[in-house]
């Protein structure tokens, strides 16, 4: 079995430097995010929060590499992001594996078009199905997984690729309640074995509170930072921790914030415990 190992070559640290995006042309031309400007360390596991339309998607994209920006840049490690690379892979709501291949083709389709010999780039397709957990059904066709497995065959066959940044577009918003849990943790299990820096796209405030190192908290459209939130919760994480008195007050902020039409909620600004009273980071 090949060793898997967290990349090593560079950290994966990205800059998003006063960005907009405007999409369409003439009179219906129109700015889905607006001057957005953030820091995200390498291996840090960023949530974007927001409501439907605010262009979380969007800003995934110019990370990607597939949408340009009207105005300010995307850097990657201190070089312009101008195209989409195996370096930062993409997850979508809905899986891309080619259903005419067997889930260990799909996996291993990256480091095939990469010239890796069949031998090594199936060993490596079979231990990144086995850190996902779907070692039983290399030899299926997607067709024949559950959703869930779907995307554990999905983010196997981004992770072979050895990304440096993880982007992730609501990957498990089309699951059950039950399975999307389950893919939580199995998502956390294996960012804590390859920690790649981790930019995730959701609009369920216990998905993003639950997973992330920090929640940054966008306004509707034209999508802007209504807020940053470091999180204090300590890893690893359990199930239990949505019932922290903690976790309940962030999230009632993080509501306040979503549905204030001008960013200014209503109760206080909180300590990223979620303890009222002081300024998010003034610790």
């Amino acid at each position: 079995m090949i060793a898997i190992n967290a990349p090593t070559s560079r950290s994966g640290s990205l800059a998003i430097t006063d960005v907009t995006i405007r999409l369409g042309r003439g009179a219906a031309a129109f700015d889905v995010v607006d001057g957005i400007r953030l820091a995200i360390p390498a291996r840090q596991f960023v949530c974007l929060l927001g409501p439907s339309g605010c262009g979380k998607s969007t800003l995934l994209g110019a990370l990607a590499g597939h949408l340009v920006p009207s105005r300010g840049s995307v850097g990657l490690d201190g070089e312009a992001v101008s195209g989409p690379h195996p370096e930062r892979g993409i997850v979508f709501q809905q899986h891309t594996l080619l259903p005419w291949k067997r889930v260990i083709d799909n996996v291993a389709f990256g480091p095939k078009m990469r010239g890796l010999p069949r031998a090594e780039r199936l060993a490596r397709a079979r231990a990144y199905l086995a850190l996902v957990g779907l070692a039983d059904f290399a030899d299926r066709y997607p067709a024949e997984l559950s959703g869930g497995m779907q995307q554990r065959a999905e983010i196997a066959r981004v992770l072979i690729n050895e990304p440096r940044v993880l982007l992730m577009d609501e990957p498990f918003g089309a699951l059950d309640a039950q399975t999307r849990l389950m893919m939580q943790e199995l998502l956390l299990d294996v960012w804590t074995r390859l920690p790649t820096t981790v930019v995730f796209v959701t609009h369920d405030i216990d998905e993003a509170l639950f997973l992330g190192d920090r929640v940054l908290v966008m306004s509707a459209r034209p999508g802007r930072i209504l807020e940053d939130i470091p999180l204090g919760f300590a890893r690893p994480r359990a199930r239990d921790l949505v019932a922290d008195p903690d976790f309940i007050a962030l999230k009632r902020h993080c509501l306040d914030l979503l549905r204030s039409r001008d960013g200014q909620p209503s109760l206080p600004r909180l300590t990223p415990l979620g303890l009222p009273g002081m300024p998010v980071g003034a610790a």
